[in-house]
């Protein structure tokens, strides 16, 4: 339901529709035993981008890019959700609908964004997106709140009306921060076939002057780039971004030197956020607790063709989830941590502990029946007396094992992979990342959920975040090796709920 059907609704008309489409199908979809457990999805339709991460008035806010009529990607909305603790989250009323001359569009809307605390007015900035004599038409808008639920768009919007000479009409995903009283905004875009993010500052963030291009791809780092984050970690900045057009699907961060000075950004190293297929647009805040936390979409465009399924849950009115929240840390060598946040502790029930398990090849049902479709599973082997090739776990395993999912690491080649090629009719590939392991213990964390796999490796120096669609009787969980023995030292396994 949008103003295309030529009727021109206000911008709370539009929501209040919005929230009526949700309301009608939200307790059909809520009974689709694919639903994950304990992952933020929508309570119906399609979910994708985070936007407009942050802590306002000591509550956690989650938006989200949002189709409210359909479990496929249309005019975007923003989705609203906020919580005490990360891991329960109260459902709010839709916050934005495309309503205006500038975000009124079924092929655009109001995209990615990011959110501030403006003198106690939560203000959301975001992508007003339209097609004018075939040009998609993005530029940039604001949304303020004063109870934190109902959206009130700026008369004076787009706040930045077209892309400077640096950049082109592919001019998404503002990303605010404020430094030393300054408003700060980096935006993605994209020149001569190069990625770019374009930097701008505010004294009011209503009144923006251009200052440059923060960083660009150097050719490699693919031909836009969206959803660009950028922030101070430890006593470096980082800039995250999801390059479209770079060889293989991936979400990079890059560590370096920034100087506001000359708006400049140095970066001194880059590397892949996230290993896995499913893993796109992450956006992070700071929190009370000085975290900088992380949440990204647990799907993809770049791996599927545009408006494919993304998977067996669109017959069941949904789409889509995000990812766990992860903690980033700067190690010594540069590079970043990401780890799981201390809160999903609390969704711990049922304890399951192994020690000291030889895991020869061929072995079956090593771990006594253990079954779950949502886990935390937290083992360490051995490698000091390994002379397996490869071993690990075989995940939501139907009763003759026809059905599973792979995590495994190759100790010849020192790869640590997860194989979806038997997780369901669904699900397809292999994708996996190199890991040294130093003084002989891997430690390997993993998050499954009725519909993910998520695996955390080296002390999260390793992310893989894999979707699967696995029948829902398919629960066992077994450990194997290849071709020689593995001692697996620990084993903690619970059962995840949110109960």
């Amino acid at each position: 339901m949008s103003n295309h059907e030529g009727i021109k609704y206000s911008h709370q008309e539009l929501v209040d529709k919005s929230n009526e489409s949700i309301a009608k199908v939200k307790d059909i979809v809520s009974k689709d035993p694919k639903r994950q457990k304990y992952h933020f999805m929508a309570p119906a339709y399609w979910i994708n981008d985070p936007n407009g991460l942050i802590q306002f008035k000591g509550e956690y806010h989650l938006f989200y890019q949002h189709h409210p009529y359909s479990p496929k990607w249309g005019a975007m909305h923003w989705g609203h959700a906020k919580s005490t603790d990360l891991v329960h989250w109260e459902h709010l009323p839709i916050a934005l609908a495309p309503s205006e001359e500038y975000d009124r569009d079924e092929k655009g809307g109001c995209f990615s964004g990011s959110a501030v605390d403006d003198n106690g007015i939560l203000t959301l900035i975001y992508t007003g997106v339209i097609l004018e004599n075939e040009i998609q038409k993005q530029v940039q808008c604001i949304a303020a709140s004063a109870d934190g639920i109902t959206f009130t768009k700026h008369a004076g919007n787009p706040v930045i009306s077209e892309p400077p000479a640096d950049g082109s009409w592919e001019f998404r995903d503002p990303k605010v921060w404020k430094h030393h009283g300054t408003w700060y905004m980096v935006v993605g875009s994209c020149k001569n076939e190069k990625g770019k993010a374009l930097l701008y500052d505010s004294s009011d963030l209503y009144n923006w002057d251009y200052i440059g291009v923060l960083a660009e791809s150097d050719g490699s780092q693919g031909l836009m780039w969206e959803c660009p984050d950028f922030f101070p970690l430890g006593d470096k900045y980082v800039l995250i971004v999801s390059p479209i057009g770079m060889a293989g699907h991936k979400v990079i961060y890059m560590v370096g030197e920034m100087d506001y000075a000359t708006g400049k950004f140095t970066p001194e190293r880059y590397e892949e956020v996230d290993h896995g297929f499913d893993f796109y647009a992450p956006q992070t805040f700071l929190d009370d607790k000085g975290r900088r936390i992380m949440i990204g979409w647990m799907n993809s465009w770049d791996w599927m063709p545009w408006f494919k399924s993304f998977g067996p849950t669109t017959v069941n009115h949904w789409c889509g989830a995000m990812s766990i929240p992860r903690v980033l840390s700067l190690c010594e060598d540069g590079r970043i941590r990401f780890e799981p946040v201390e809160e999903l502790k609390n969704l711990r029930r049922a304890y399951h502990q192994f020690n000291d398990v030889k895991i020869i090849p061929d072995s079956c049902n090593v771990l006594e029946g253990l079954q779950g479709d949502s886990l935390e599973i937290i083992a360490e082997f051995d490698l000091n007396d390994c002379d397996a090739d490869v071993f690990g776990f075989k995940l939501r395993c139907s009763s003759d094992y026809k059905e599973k999912t792979l995590v495994t690491y190759n100790t010849k080649t020192r790869e640590l992979l997860v194989d979806r090629s038997e997780s369901d009719a669904e699900s397809e590939g292999a994708r996996g990342c190199q890991l040294e392991v130093k003084g002989g213990k891997l430690k390997i964390h993993i998050f499954v959920d009725r519909s993910s796999v998520e695996v955390f490796a080296n002390g999260g120096r390793v992310v893989m975040s894999n979707n699967i669609y696995p029948h829902p009787s398919s629960k066992g969980v077994d450990v194997f090796s290849r071709r020689g023995t593995v001692n697996m030292t620990s084993l903690d396994v619970w059962e995840l709920s949110k109960g």
